[in-house]
């Protein structure tokens, strides 16, 4: 009886990571994709790895004073990058139990969610919808199946519904970081630039390039949120 109890505990144990907020279960192919990038950590670089704990200390430290964390992913046109760090954030804290985070992006500028970000994002397993057809079309993105969605579209960094005050800025791309060397309402602005897969537009190894920015961003902010867990 006690051994049965114990395997019970351990099993719900390991269970703990495959839940979304609550109750909800990862889409199966994300929570695949998610459980391939966890075991991957050791492909981050040391001083990586030092800039990803910078934003991780942040967040363990807003939560320990009891504050909704907010963070804000900022590149220059609001397309790439920020989206699909925004939306890795969003689910690496639901693979890890972590409540109480919002995520956001923004922009220098505004453009549009660039269509190949988000074909890499649907090969990574989330569920996406593109609700108009307009020129910045709003895309709902969801984790789950009754998730609430992320309601995606290109905008600056300070519109709605972007946070204007006591968030983390989370700067994605080189240029950002030097046009804006301070953003306004932040508490925290954090340097993390990734390299732009749009250089490989129009390529032959243009599906690649993305699908590999795309798991180095989910790699590296799943880790971040790992280390929030421990």
């Amino acid at each position: 009886m006690i051994r049965k109890l114990i395997q019970l505990a351990i099993m719900s144990i390991t269970l703990i990571p495959q839940l979304a907020y609550g109750d909800q279960r990862l889409n199966p192919q994300l929570q695949q994709y998610i459980d391939a990038r966890c075991k991957e950590f050791s492909q981050i670089p040391a001083d990586r790895k030092a800039l990803l704990e910078q934003l991780s200390t942040f967040v363990s430290q807003e939560l320990a004073a009891g504050h909704e964390v907010k963070l804000s992913f900022i590149c220059t046109h609001n397309s790439r990058r920020s989206h699909l760090s925004h939306l890795w954030a969003h689910a690496a804290a639901a693979n890890y139990g972590i409540p109480n985070i919002q995520t956001f992006s923004g922009g220098t500028d505004a453009t549009a969610f660039n269509p190949r970000a988000v074909a890499a994002l649907k090969r990574a397993g989330f569920t996406i919808e593109k609700e108009d057809q307009t020129e910045n079309p709003v895309y709902l993105v969801k984790i789950a199946v009754d998730a609430e969605p992320q309601r995606c579209f290109s905008k600056r960094y300070d519109a709605p519904p972007n946070p204007t005050q006591d968030f983390g800025a989370v700067m994605v791309c080189s240029q950002a970081d030097t046009s804006c060397p301070t953003v306004a309402g932040a508490k925290k602005r954090i340097a993390l630039p990734f390299e732009d897969p749009k250089v490989s537009d129009g390529r032959e190894d243009e599906t690649q390039v993305y699908d590999e920015r795309c798991a180095q961003i989910a790699r590296e902010l799943l880790y971040v949120f790992s280390c929030v867990k421990k």
